[in-house]
């Protein structure tokens, strides 16, 4: 008896693959500032050193975990990559993948350099390579408009200034005034097309509200970086950077019902990285300064960055159990 034909099987990608999101790497920026917070803490206060490696070896493994699925989905969804290459901001969020590697280069720095010195060589040799590619498009574009524009745009471009963070301290001296250089120049530029566009245009949708804590993270990110590289000295510089990272603060604080009313999206983990690198910025100009006022607020910024971080870890496992994340846009 003739035995029936199977029909051909066609292999269907999980969504977690096909619909992978970028912007699910600002999480690692997020907890790598978390372990920066924790042990900048342990170095000024003598607070445990092993939480802040534990979130660094933590962010490690999300990383190398999001590295493979971005991987599968290039190999499996190349149509989706195309399209996150010319989304006018998830394009940025491939500028979070290297700025990840240069900050676990910084956090590993502190308890093992050997590793951490081949994260930052990694990431800053791809930001370097990357970044002119990116500004290549945005120069180029052909439907780009100014209401696309929005605060994750500081991301590839400004990213920058986060190598002198280890760089000096890798011995890589000059290639660190290189990216300090682009970072802040082009801060100054984007910072500019960034207001025009929310002062003079209708409000970013609530699904990018978030990202206007990304304001926070150049000049407080900056603060630190020109620190590391004209040798620890409180200057005019400094005190300029955290300035203007405190008012911004306070701009966004006088908004903070607004950011409580909306809901969580993965753009929510844009909050993190900016407030862990304003808390270790003041935790380190309370040091340079001896201020007790400013030791009281550092000491109010770490427990409130370490609470955000871990709200956004459980309503990320919460969205991802609920199968919220991986969906097409």
């Amino acid at each position: 008896m003739r035995q029936p034909t199977a029909e051909p099987s066609h292999t269907v990608q999980p969504d977690v693959i096909r619909y992978f999101p970028l912007p699910l790497f600002a999480s690692i920026m997020g907890l790598c500032g978390l372990a920066l917070v924790w042990l900048k803490a342990a170095h000024l206060w003598h607070w445990p050193a092993v939480i802040g490696q534990a979130v660094a070896v933590a962010a490690t493994a999300l990383f190398l975990l999001y590295g493979l699925l971005l991987l599968l989905k290039a190999a499996h969804n190349p149509q989706g990559i195309r399209e996150d290459w010319r989304h006018p901001v998830r394009l940025n969020f491939f500028a979070a993948i290297t700025i990840s590697l240069m900050l676990l280069g910084t956090a590993y720095q502190s308890f093992a350099p050997g590793i951490g010195h081949g994260f930052w060589l990694v990431g800053a040799i791809g930001h370097a390579i990357l970044v002119p590619v990116m500004m290549h498009i945005w120069l180029h574009h052909a439907h780009y408009q100014l209401t696309h524009i929005n605060p994750a745009w500081f991301i590839p471009v400004v990213g920058n200034v986060v190598a002198p963070l280890a760089g000096v301290g890798y011995g890589h001296l000059e290639a660190s005034w290189y990216f300090f250089a682009i970072g802040i120049v082009f801060w100054l530029v984007l910072m500019t097309i960034v207001m025009h566009r929310l002062i003079f245009f209708e409000p970013l949708p609530q699904r990018l509200a978030p990202t206007l804590f990304i304001l926070l993270a150049p000049p407080s990110v900056g603060m630190l970086a020109w620190l590391k590289l004209d040798g620890e000295t409180l200057d005019a510089a400094t005190r300029i950077l955290y300035g203007v990272a405190l008012f911004l603060a306070l701009v966004l604080a006088t908004n903070a019902a607004r950011f409580a009313k909306v809901p969580f999206f993965l753009s929510a983990w844009a909050y993190s990285f900016p407030l862990a690198a304003l808390t270790v910025a003041t935790m380190t100009m309370a040091h340079l300064t001896a201020s007790r006022g400013l030791h009281t607020l550092a000491l109010m910024l770490v427990a409130l960055t370490t609470a955000v971080v871990l709200w956004l870890i459980v309503k990320t496992a919460l969205a991802a159990a609920k199968r919220a994340i991986f969906l097409p846009e």
